[in-house]
């Protein structure tokens, strides 16, 4: 039985190692991690800042900070950044979300002046303290990970490496304070049940030989003085080259140990995995897939899917960023910091002292999660979506009314909508704009003044979004359209249900990306209550920021009632595949030609050539013996004609 701890406080044990599971020693029952890591708190990352360009380590974006606003404001700034970064607020929304546990990344200077010798701190374990009180009101384990090491675990950004110093690697003094460090915090948290273990090095990367021989003798110094102080909790190890190279780390040195490796922008199947399933199976160790993310939602939900499938644990990476869809938070990036960051990559002139520590007093107060955008997608997405079918609304789309093109419905790539480019595996970008939504779905900022700031584009061929929508009130409407394109050529297919919503509506030339033109389909007749409202691009390179219906007329019955006239209506469904159906009505008993033709104006099917009575009628059109492509029905009833263009789509 698998228990995703939500937990009595009488039934709280430690993390545990039972085999190749992870348990709760008070309950022995296995606990599923699914976690989140506070990334960007502890320990600033350029990208998360956006000072990637100029400034990708803490110590080069500390730097820069100093120079404008001096030593002492820095540490101002620092205090606040830290204190904004997470608060109790965060830590009760990770456990509203549905998360069960936390991933702290921390830097070693917290803890520790790199000095000779080195002067130990009390600032980083008055952090955790106030962290672990809110984890333990909010029965979340929070496990604490040494993202960057003394000199730098790795040669990147990521652990504040400086070339101009030596290295973790090339360095005994380092190694021994980073060991140092580890053996206070043991001593600290050894009875702290709620502590659900150390991540002793974040993803080392450093050429170390054949079978990572001083990876391995680190860890075990690690574990053995951790060990000395505290039997209690689990150690997690990472792989070299970014928690993904196991060689040399088995068999596994201690009973309470489990391997953690990282999964960033491959496949999700099973081959992307398998060797680290052996490895569990070899070494008879738990994995815990302890940081992932950075994608879009519906990687999010195949990654959960096979994650939940091997009985892996797996903490998703980060909770919070600045001006990012891809995360739970995104804090507001202010015109004042921007004046910063336009400074410091050499685009804007310099600020002045006041005016850059006001900026970054600014930011900070931002970073507060009452001032964040909650990206309700993403989570969705993370432990909602994994192993559902299921579409839900992002926004109430009524109609009569507005329906923004950026509110399509949450769910799935090919369920919810479908884009050509929808995940990263490999350095594919899955989001031209990268607004709004996390999707593949390419959203950016639009200037039309009826939109609600945004538009879909970078449109593609057969990519199609799918809202729901309800209809207030039977009648007749007009659907308007606004759309731009510098090139024109587009073509939109709209159908409620199974139901077309008049002719394909074509986009034309309209002088750029954001000059925007409406497009407007009159007189369809739409039944009350709740659809699926499907946009089908059949051809792309335009934007489209909205549809608008207008309900012209609400005599919907009398029309149905009244005498039929000569008309053709749009076959339904529309495209399809492989029949369709057509309906069409005689004013008076006449000959009547109903018939079919190809693009080439060739006649390929007769579907009624008969005289017929007065009224309304129906004929079925197979395409299972012809081409894709685009065919034309043609009504013919006297001096009477009318053509509707219908798609075959195979």
């Amino acid at each position: 039985m698998i228990l995703i701890l939500q937990g009595a406080a009488s039934g709280q044990g430690f993390l545990k190692v039972q085999g190749t599971k992870i348990i709760n020693s008070a309950t022995q029952q296995e606990v599923y991690l699914k976690g989140i890591g506070l990334g960007g708190w502890l320990l600033q990352e350029g990208y998360m800042l956006h000072t990637s360009s100029f400034a990708p380590a803490q110590w080069q974006i500390k730097e820069r900070i100093k120079d404008l606003i001096g030593e002492t404001n820095t540490e101002t700034f620092y205090e606040t950044y830290r204190q904004n970064y997470v608060t109790r607020a965060d830590i009760d929304s990770i456990k509203k979300w549905g998360f069960n546990s936390i991933r702290l990344p921390f830097h070693y200077n917290l803890f520790a002046v790199n000095s000779n010798p080195p002067v130990f701190l009390e600032k980083g374990f008055q952090i955790i303290d106030s962290l672990l009180s809110w984890c333990e009101a909010n029965q979340l384990y929070l496990i604490l990970d040494m993202h960057a090491a003394p000199g730098g675990q790795s040669n990147e950004n990521i652990s504040d490496y400086n070339p101009a110093f030596p290295s973790l690697w090339e360095s005994e003094a380092n190694k021994d304070l980073t060991v140092k460090i580890w053996r206070k915090i043991a001593e600290r948290y050894k009875d702290k049940q709620w502590i659900g273990g150390y991540d002793l090095l974040n993803e080392p990367k450093w050429d170390l030989g054949a079978g990572n021989v001083p990876l391995r003798n680190l860890y075990i110094r690690l574990t053995d003085t951790i060990r000395a102080v505290d039997t209690n909790h689990i150690v997690y190890i990472e792989g070299n080259w970014f928690a993904t190279d196991f060689s040399g780390l088995a068999p596994a040195w201690d009973a309470q140990m489990v391997y953690s490796f990282h999964k960033y922008w491959n496949n999700n199947d099973q081959g992307s995995i398998q060797y680290l399933v052996d490895l569990r199976n070899n070494t008879q160790r738990p994995l815990w897939l302890g940081e992932t993310g950075e994608n879009s939602n519906h990687w999010l939900t195949t990654f959960a899917e096979l994650v939940k499938n091997n009985n892996i644990g797996w903490a998703s990476w980060p909770h919070k960023k600045i001006q990012s869809v891809a995360g739970p938070l995104s804090a507001t990036l202010s015109p004042q910091y921007r004046t910063l960051l336009n400074y410091w990559s050499g685009t804007g002139t310099r600020p002045s002292a006041d005016y850059a520590f006001n900026a970054l007093m600014t930011q900070a107060e931002l970073l507060k999660l009452e001032n964040c955008t909650y990206n309700k997608d993403y989570i969705r997405a993370l432990l909602v979506q994994p192993f559902s079918q299921a579409t839900v609304p992002y926004a109430d789309n009524v109609i009569p009314g507005t329906i923004y093109a950026v509110n399509y419905d949450m769910g799935r790539n090919g369920v919810a909508y479908n884009d050509n480019d929808f995940q990263n595996v490999g350095g594919n970008s899955y989001n031209s704009g990268f607004e709004y939504r996390n999707d593949g779905v390419d959203i950016e900022k639009c200037s039309d003044l009826g939109s609600n700031g945004y538009n879909v584009g970078w449109t593609q061929n057969n990519e199609w979004l799918a809202y729901t929508v309800s209809v207030a009130q039977s009648g007749i409407y007009n659907i308007s359209y606004s759309v731009a394109s510098p090139n024109g050529g587009g073509s939109i297919i709209a159908m409620l249900g199974s139901q077309v919503l008049g002719q394909i509506v074509s986009v034309p030339a309209t002088g750029g990306w954001q000059n925007w033109v409406t497009r407007t389909v009159q007189g369809v007749s739409l039944q009350a209550g709740t659809h699926r409202l499907l946009l089908k691009f059949y051809t792309g390179d335009f934007n489209i920021s909205y549809i608008d219906f207008t309900l012209i007329s609400t005599g919907t019955e009398e029309e149905i009632s009244a005498p039929a006239e000569f008309g053709l209506s749009q076959n339904y469904p529309n495209p399809f595949n492989p029949a369709t159906t057509i309906e069409y009505s005689i004013a008076e008993r006449s000959h009547v030609r109903l018939s079919v033709y190809n693009s080439l104006s060739q006649e390929v099917a007769v579907l009624t050539d008969e005289i017929t009575e007065p009224g309304r009628h129906s004929a079925k059109f197979s395409g299972e013996k012809f081409p894709s492509g685009v065919y034309f029905l043609k009504l013919s009833s006297g001096r009477n004609s009318v053509t509707r263009k219908m798609i075959l789509m195979k």
